[in-house]
């Protein structure tokens, strides 16, 4: 009976693993559909090579600063268990390497290629699994200081904070100290639009992100026994919230229609294991709409950008998610209990400050060594022929 409870946590916890990583497929089909052409093919290779370096910077490092594991030891001990360590770490991977994924969006049409990739390396190898073991894995007595002070732990049962705030909120520095792409706002302080280069590939990503999300919640259990419908349903509702809400409020934009229902995942995420489905409907939804808001604030008004939206959609949506769950997850509003508000607070603070200092303290590093920024000429030809050369749709074919 051992044996067969160990197989099927390893089955359960790898196929949550195997949709995740079909997530980061999602990330690059939204960035591709959302930058101009002449950057497609950068976004694709990003996020495909960003995983890659963030499974090396996560498995000799991260996951060992998270959870004090490392994987040091002969094949024969880590196939313990039907080597469920090593399909945890796969699992917990896949949310890892979503940090830069996030980050990619932002920074997205003016980037340089392999300083990004540096920046990959470092945050998830020391900043990432740095509040990911606060969070996750009781580093540092804080949980125990918020269960002895407040009377319950934080609760973030999907990562609302411990992946996608600190995913925004990462962004957000690279963002600022990349600067707005050339031509985007003018002197004379009209902006000038760089609509999506293809609505389809747009909804693909989000479809793509949206169905893999099922499996970043539910399976966020890591064992069969510990599997509940609510969480499945929990994130229906607030995924349709979100979607029916940025309709409304995006005026029928099929881009923010397309990223209502992500927002709806991403707020849920934390409580979802705790909240009524009622409760997650009012969740998704206000994240939507929270979305929708910030995304125009912050295009327009403010001039920064974020050209996927990456902080609102992921640092403002997973802060909201975050305190949300400490709100509709007490009985009083039909929830399951066992969780205070203000220890929601002062983790989801923590992980703002965490983020915004890593992230500055990184890419400031970088861009004083070897830059952030592609220069004119090469942001003008586009990163797709200035990085890879060559373009997502050759004009013609080429002579042989």
């Amino acid at each position: 009976m051992e044996a067969l409870k160990s197989g099927s946590d390893v089955l359960f916890i790898l196929l949550g693993g195997i949709m995740v990583l079909a997530m980061h497929s999602g990330f690059a089909f939204l960035e591709l559909g959302t930058v101009r052409k002449k950057n497609q093919v950068n976004a694709l290779v990003k996020i495909l090579v960003d995983f890659s370096v963030s499974t090396i910077a996560y498995f000799f490092v991260g996951f060992s600063v998270a959870y004090g594991i490392n994987f040091f030891s002969g094949a024969e001990t880590l196939m313990q268990k039907s080597g469920y360590e090593l399909t945890r770490f796969f699992f917990l991977l896949t949310f890892a390497a979503a940090i830069p994924a996030i980050i990619s969006g932002g920074v997205a049409e003016r980037a340089k290629f392999n300083p990004q990739l540096v920046a990959t390396l470092l945050i998830v190898a020391f900043i990432y699994p740095f509040f990911e073991g606060i969070a996750w894995n009781q580093a540092y007595g804080i949980q125990a200081w918020l269960k002895a002070s407040f009377g319950e732990e934080f609760h973030d049962f999907a990562g609302s904070v411990v992946v996608h705030a600190m995913g925004g909120w990462i962004a957000l520095p690279a963002v600022l100290l990349l600067g707005a792409r050339h031509g985007r706002y003018t002197k004379e302080g009209r902006i000038s639009a760089h609509p999506p280069s293809s609505i389809p590939f747009l909804a693909l990503g989000a479809w793509i992100l949206t169905v893999g999300w099922f499996g970043f919640n539910v399976m966020s259990a890591q064992t069969l026994d510990k599997i509940s419908g609510l969480v499945a349903m929990n994130s229906l509702m607030a995924m349709v919230g979100g979607t029916l809400v940025a309709l409304v409020a995006g005026k029928n934009d099929p881009g923010f229609v397309h990223n209502g229902p992500l927002a709806g995942l991403v707020a849920v995420c934390a409580g979802s294991d705790i909240m009524h489905p009622m409760g997650s409907l009012v969740v998704g939804g206000i994240a939507g709409g929270l979305f929708v808001v910030m995304f125009t604030l912050t295009q327009n008004r403010w001039k920064i950008d974020d050209v996927l939206g990456v902080w609102p959609l992921h640092g403002l949506c997973g802060v909201w998610g975050g305190i949300a769950a400490g709100i509709f997850g007490q009985k009083g509003l039909g929830g399951a209990g066992g969780i205070a508000f203000m220890p929601q607070l002062i983790m989801t603070g923590m992980a703002i400050a965490v983020a915004l200092s890593g992230s500055f303290i990184v890419y400031s590093l970088i861009k004083s060594t070897m830059g952030l920024r592609l220069d004119r000429e090469e942001e003008f030809d586009g990163a797709d022929l200035s990085i890879h050369r060559i373009t997502a749709t050759p004009e013609r074919e080429p002579n042989w």
